[in-house]
């Protein structure tokens, strides 16, 4: 039987696996049936509630520049509730058709039950992301017209 991972070690491995680009994995970190929000999101983008929508979120395209990132600055605090941790921490990297370098801060309120995310609210800074993509005139445009979908 496979050890079960602490909250903090899905924390690490989700972040670690985004830095790394292993999206096909990723979606294994969570329950089938969970619930995670971006409340920051500009977009107001509908939250995920299954394996399957994580799937085709973390689904790799073939848009905009790549990114090369680590995770860093990593503080995790525990709570009185087992099940949840809250991790601060910022994706610091590079553009490589640019060099331009780039720290993305985000916050993660998890909620881990067996080794699987059940819940996540993740705090990210939307406009930098945008920027480091090359999509922040899309985003611009779209919160100007009210309307949701991704950027």
């Amino acid at each position: 039987m496979p050890q079960v991972l602490s909250p903090r070690e899905v924390f690490l491995a989700l972040v670690n696996g985004v830095a790394e680009g292993n999206w096909k994995n990723l979606p294994d970190l969570y329950a089938e049936q969970t619930h995670v929000v971006h409340p920051f999101d500009p977009l107001r983008a509908a939250a995920l509630r299954t394996r399957e929508e994580l799937r085709e979120h973390f689904k790799p395209t073939e848009d905009g520049p790549r990114l090369h990132r680590r995770a860093a600055n990593i503080t995790i605090h525990e709570t009185t509730d087992p099940e949840v941790i809250v991790a601060e921490f910022e994706y610091q990297g590079t553009v490589e058709e640019t060099g331009e370098a780039f720290a993305l801060p985000g916050i993660f309120v998890l909620r881990v039950r067996d080794g699987e995310i059940i819940s996540s609210r993740d705090y990210f800074d939307h406009v930098t992301a945008a920027r480091v993509r090359g999509q922040l005139d899309t985003l611009v445009a779209a919160v100007q017209q009210g309307g949701a979908g991704t950027a």
